[in-house]
């Protein structure tokens, strides 16, 4: 009987080791992929502990989507604890930055579905993008905590490898002989734009165009821009929603939300159609939300619109729009506001003949933007110093970067007349990869000969990356640069054009259906 017991018990440990081989790759392997990876640790506990990643790994493309696979599940694993800390939340800012996680969760998780789907079409460049964003989102996630001054009970309950796993499919997804190049621009437009967007945007007359109206006055479908949001958000089919907001304005504050797609608002032009707020991180909130509109379904348009934020200088950032709408384009539109008026989140953007107000990073953020054809104003500051850019990239492997192409830098009358007493830079590095170019753009005399401001001591300056490309005006001379390592006075087009409409946003692939004029070239 003891016998048979020991044979049971040994048959029983034998299925246990096979299934066991069967169940994991390698230790090996698993060691050997995880090694070409930024973060190897959290790579190699998660495969190695997990019957579910149990499938041979044969050749790098295998490896990307484990890894893929890998991110998206401890991300959902993240959201289910991220949500049962908010009952630990102990006052409203605690709240308001915890809120914002969840949010930025959903979208992180949404990004990554999309580049794993088998049935969505993912280009190299699309999933760098995808990627790019959700490890964006987890980056806010922790900002929104750190503006607010709450670091220090709920946000070390969120500590994860998200991430570490994000940033590990980045390396593997980016193409080792650099950053692919995308197609180049259709008659002044990326080509993602499509010929029906292209004449919406164009068109002389808004009004026949448009599936909703709003007016103030009551002559249209609604009042409030709300309101007309909500509408669409409720109608069915694949065509792009047109919200036509007549001359007004409009007090409030708008979400376009992630599932709401090819929406576009139309106004009556920049100073007549005026959507205001005032939320700022002064007044409690986080920068994030205090956008006094958002965007982040794919496919956002705007045109002939003010988007203003009020809250002041004296309130620290406060957003007047915020992106995070992959292949948004916005045309003739102005963004009015002191810090940080326009945040260009994430993801790919385009702006073309539109104006931008602001003190201090009043263009910033980690998406893929290219600015064409725009005025850049510089306001009279809070205090003695103005930074037109703060770019956000994070990650050596992200495909982000702001890229300013045959614009205009100039103060406002009010800077004007301090402009001696005031230095304006062309940006500081907020993140570590930190990367902004200047291509054939003018910059009036109140750019300071440095050019460049730091962030803080030498943080980010060997590893960003900054660059001017035949720039005109009293403000262009390079003779007095910063001399960082990151610094460059490009010479090349061959280097200038990786910051174009066709590479940097792939534009020639969307643009054109838009209708908004751009360059693909330089």
């Amino acid at each position: 009987m003891v016998l048979i017991q020991f044979f049971i018990a040994l048959l029983s440990l034998s299925l246990f080791v096979s299934r066991a081989i069967c169940r994991y790759p390698p230790a090996d392997d698993i060691k050997s992929w995880c090694g070409k990876t930024p973060h190897p640790q959290p790579c190699e506990y998660f495969l190695a502990h997990d019957s579910k990643y149990g499938r041979p790994i044969k050749q790098k493309s295998d490896f990307f989507k484990l890894s893929l696979q890998l991110a998206l599940d401890r991300a959902m694993h993240a959201q289910i604890n991220s949500y049962s800390l908010g009952s630990k939340c102990r006052n409203e800012r605690e709240k308001a930055a915890w809120a914002d996680c969840l949010e930025l969760y959903d979208y992180t998780i949404q990004k990554l579905n999309k580049t794993i789907d088998p049935n969505t079409k993912c280009s190299q460049v699309d999933a760098q993008t995808w990627l790019s964003t959700a490890l964006t989102n987890l980056e806010t996630c922790k900002t929104g905590f750190m503006e607010l001054g709450v670091t220090d009970y709920v946000m070390p309950l969120m500590s994860n490898n998200v991430s570490s796993l994000i940033s590990n499919t980045l390396a593997m997804n980016k193409d080792p002989y650099g950053e692919p190049s995308g197609p180049s621009y259709e008659e002044g437009f990326p080509s993602w734009v499509s010929p029906g967007d292209r004449k919406l945007l164009q068109s002389a007359s808004p009004a026949p165009k448009a599936n909703i109206v709003v007016a103030q006055d009551g002559s249209g479908n609604y009042k409030t821009i709300n309101e007309a949001v909500s509408a669409a958000s409720k109608r069915s089919g694949s065509e792009r929603n047109v919200i036509y907001v007549k001359t007004g304005t409009y007090k409030e504050s708008v979400n376009i939300g992630n599932k709401l797609k090819d929406i576009m608002l139309l106004g009556d032009g920049i100073g007549k159609t005026i959507i205001t707020g005032s939320n700022s991180v002064g007044g409690g909130s986080t920068t994030f939300k205090s956008a006094t509109v958002a965007a982040v379904g794919d496919g956002f348009m705007a045109r002939g619109i003010t988007f203003k934020n009020t809250a002041g200088p004296q309130n620290h950032q406060a957003v007047a729009f915020r992106s995070g709408s992959d292949l948004s384009v916005f045309y003739q539109c102005s963004f009015e506001g002191y810090q940080d008026t326009l945040y260009v989140h994430s993801q790919r953007q385009f702006y073309s003949d539109c104006d931008i107000y602001g003190t201090v990073d009043f263009i910033f953020g980690n998406a893929a933007v290219v600015f064409q054809n725009c005025n850049i104003y510089a306001r009279k500051p809070l205090n003695k110093i103005n930074t037109l850019t703060a770019q956000g990239k994070t990650d050596p492997n992200q495909n982000t970067g702001i890229s300013i192409h045959n614009c205009k830098v100039m103060g406002t009358s009010d800077l004007k007349s301090v402009q001696g007493s005031v230095k304006t830079y062309l940006g500081r590095p907020w993140q570590k990869y930190s990367r902004t170019v200047f291509l054939k753009t003018f910059f009036d005399s109140l750019i300071d000969p440095a050019g460049w401001m730091p962030w803080s001591g030498n943080f980010a300056l060997s590893t960003l990356y900054y660059g001017e490309y035949m720039n005109t005006g009293p403000g262009s001379s390079t003779s007095k640069r910063v001399k960082w390592g990151g610094y460059h006075v490009i010479t090349s087009a061959s280097e200038a054009s990786k910051f174009t409409v066709g590479s940097l946003i792939a534009g020639s692939s969307w643009l054109p259906a838009t209708g908004v004029p751009f360059t693909s070239g330089l």
